[in-house]
């Protein structure tokens, strides 16, 4: 998510290098490996043979949920090394610093997070650009208990709608719907009730009507016979229908000084990531559920048939071309502006960009 305060934790990876390049949580650096098997292929930006890899640290603002799992399964898929990307992920844990955070502060290289930080960032001097756009959706649905009565955001009015924290990006989220609504904070109140299991007790023991969560939350509440989906954000067809426009979530986000500095690597994880978009534009849910680690897929919210099944129902959140949704950054930016953490003019133009996704395009044959 965006804007909730998280502890970094770094994911134990397959290889001792990888383990501790992860424990440092480092900078990109340069490691001699054997390259993985599909390194081989045809338009790989990573020589055959032994293959130097430039190590490159990414935190993502939740590896383990659906709508985070293009950066895993790009990892799982080789196509990082393929590419010549020695890649170190780690995620965020509620209670630490954010995935956007870690990476401004520059304890990461890159984040696996949602779009709209570079809009704030920019508000705060930084430059923080996108150099892919992975979702089209936030991937949340407003979930609502049975008998409340809500359809619409209209509805809200005198309920108390549950968001992960008062300021994060659910809240806005909240916060926007209501207002497209004609509804002001004075006609419902927001409590933060954190994610998963608190969610789900908030929900059940009628703290509030209505919470907006995702993913496996959605299909735990749904199964337990708890609530049912009364707003779709979870697809890039719902979004624009209760948004106003496709809404940028995922994205590759980084430091224009580390792109400056770094060229070739931000073209190389690009090119990964846009190898690993096509790829789930090819393939099924199941084949995605089938490349991931098993505790990512079937654990206490879900086992990995409920897991394929709601990943089939959301499948429609991710961009294949992994390229920016016209509408994306004004939607964004309508978003911050309601929230009220817009007080500075934006310039749209320097939070995100194609080229590298065109580049890769060029470079794996596909057409942009």
């Amino acid at each position: 998510m965006f804007r909730t305060n998280r502890r970094t934790k770094c994911l134990a990876i397959a290889t001792a290098a990888l383990a501790a390049a992860a424990s440092a949580c480092g900078s990109s650096s340069t490691t001699t490996s054997k390259p993985a098997a599909a390194a081989s292929s045809s338009g790989s930006t990573a020589a055959a043979g032994s293959t130097k890899l430039t190590t490159v640290t990414m935190m993502v603002g939740g590896i383990d949920k659906q709508i985070y799992l293009e950066y895993q399964l790009g990892y799982d898929l080789g196509f990082f090394k393929k590419h010549g990307i020695n890649m170190v992920l780690s995620t965020e844990q509620q209670g630490g610093v954010g995935a956007e955070d870690a990476m401004a502060s520059g304890q990461v290289d890159l984040a696996g997070a949602w779009y709209i930080h570079t809009i704030d960032f920019q508000q705060k001097g930084k430059d923080v650009i996108d150099l892919a756009q992975l979702a089209g959706a936030p991937g949340e649905r407003i979930m609502c208990a049975n008998g409340s009565g809500v359809h619409t955001a209209a509805d809200f009015k005198g309920k108390s709608i549950g968001v992960t924290d008062l300021g994060s990006g659910t809240d806005d989220l909240v916060l926007y719907l209501a207002a497209r609504a004609g509804l002001t904070t004075k006609d419902f109140s927001r409590i933060g009730v954190g994610a998963g299991s608190t969610l789900i007790s908030a929900l059940q023991n009628h703290r509030i009507a209505c919470g907006i969560t995702s993913q496996p939350t959605v299909n735990a509440i749904e199964s337990k016979g708890i609530g049912y989906s009364a707003i779709d954000l979870a697809t890039t067809t719902g979004t624009v229908q209760n948004l106003g426009g496709a809404y940028p979530a995922a994205g590759v986000l980084t430091l224009q000084s580390w792109v400056d500095s770094h060229p070739q690597a931000a073209q190389n994880v690009v090119t990964a990531m846009v190898e690993t978009m096509h790829w789930i534009g090819t393939h099924t849910a199941a084949d995605v559920a089938n490349n991931l680690p098993a505790q990512f897929v079937s654990n206490a919210l879900s086992s990995k048939a409920d897991y394929v099944k709601a990943l089939t129902t959301d499948y429609g959140q991710f961009i294949p071309t992994a390229i920016m949704p016209a509408s994306g950054p004004q939607t964004a930016l309508n978003l911050d502006k309601i929230a009220g953490n817009i007080t500075k003019p934006v310039d749209l133009s320097k939070t995100y960009t194609n080229q590298y996704v065109q580049n890769a395009d060029k470079v794996l044959g596909y057409s942009s």
